[in-house]
């Protein structure tokens, strides 16, 4: 089993910058594809990024691509979502999650194990 807790979400205004910081307990991370999700009220989780175990390979969803970067720090068991040029439109409740699985997806239901989320809220 994995514990995952994220941290680094705030508010900030149109334009700024986030790190987003997922830390894993229980089982290395280095067994898992990580990925990061997010929810907005009243809509329905969404995906975001995800990154393979080595950290050599990626997959973003299209309209973050050029301003998030993940990455992970085996090292440390944790995941990054780096988010520039943050825009209204990317508040949400942000999830980490692990996939034991062997090709990067975009599927929530593919994921077996969720943090609680952190919130980011981005002013216009």
């Amino acid at each position: 089993q994995v514990q995952l807790v994220e941290s680094g979400g705030g508010l900030v205004q149109a334009g700024a910058s986030l790190r987003l910081s997922c830390a894993a307990s229980g089982r290395a991370s280095s067994n898992y594809i990580m990925g990061w999700f997010r929810q907005a009220p009243w809509k329905e989780r969404e995906f975001v990024a995800c990154i393979g175990r080595s950290g050599r390979t990626t997959y973003y969803t299209d309209s973050v691509k050029g301003r998030f970067t993940i990455s992970r720090d085996n090292a440390k068991n944790t995941a990054y979502l780096q988010m520039n040029s943050l825009k209204p439109e990317d508040t949400a409740v942000y999830y980490c999650a692990v996939d034991s699985g062997v090709i990067l997806r975009s599927t929530t239901t593919t994921y077996d194990y969720w943090g609680q989320g952190t919130q980011v809220t981005v002013s216009s």
